[in-house]
């Protein structure tokens, strides 16, 4: 079984906000899919399915933000699941509007949420990070965290959200790069392996290894220049 928990604030003053891109992720996966409808247990809304053969429980958090771990854990302890059975998918402000990233463990970066989750569910899940831009100062980081998406987000937030939807079983199988690729493809840009590569630069030769390279082509048989370079390399042409 496989737990996907969007992390997000409760309630209708919040729905819109950049915080809470992760219980819009998980909505946009219950509507794609065959799920049950949600109801209320664990401290949170949860809804039951299946991807790719495998039973998963959708689950988003009621308890606030800073307290998800309270709600994921306890499903966690139900169901006698590990921290590898488990998917967060939430807000990252280090990455850019639309960009996603999809990592095993790793530091919680300032947020609060994921602080919470690794207090209670242990530190080694998966972590769904999707971009929402920094605002550049760090006092309108509250305000932009907070606030609600621009009308004009919605031209990379719709076709993200769908696209993690459509592929939500890529979750279930551990196809990692490859949802992250298909989600970079949505989003305009390009696949990690297909990425150009910088063009190697050819090794450095020395003066000297160029001078003996020059000298073997046509080169005066007689003359000052001649003379210089039968003193240089002698009379074997090299």
């Amino acid at each position: 079984m496989l737990i996907i928990a969007g992390l997000g604030n409760p309630g209708a003053k919040y729905a819109g906000n950049r915080h809470n891109i992760g219980f819009m992720a998980v909505d946009a996966i219950h509507r794609r899919h065959s799920f049950s409808p949600w109801s209320k247990k664990f401290k949170a809304e949860i809804s039951e399915g299946e991807l790719a053969g495998e039973k998963v429980l959708l689950i988003k958090p009621q308890t606030f933000m800073n307290l998800s771990g309270e709600a994921v854990g306890e499903a966690m302890r139900f169901y006698k699941l590990q921290p590898s059975d488990l998917v967060a998918i939430y807000d990252e402000l280090d990455l850019p509007a639309g960009k996603a990233r999809l990592k095993t463990g790793g530091g919680h970066g300032g947020h609060n949420g994921i602080k919470s989750l690794d207090a209670h569910c242990g530190r080694e899940y998966r972590r769904l990070r999707l971009g929402i831009g920094h605002p550049g100062v760090k006092d309108l980081v509250h305000n932009h965290v907070l606030g609600d998406f621009a009308k004009a987000d919605q031209a990379w937030l719709e076709p993200l959200l769908n696209t993690l939807a459509d592929n939500a079983e890529m979750l279930v199988r551990n196809e990692d790069s490859q949802l992250m690729n298909k989600i970079a493809l949505a989003l305009g840009g390009k696949p990690e392996e297909e990425k150009p590569k910088p063009e190697k630069k050819p090794a450095a030769k020395s003066h000297i290894h160029q001078a003996r390279n020059h000298s073997q082509q046509k080169l005066p048989a007689t003359g000052p220049m001649a003379e210089m370079l039968k003193k240089m390399f002698g009379n074997k042409g090299e």
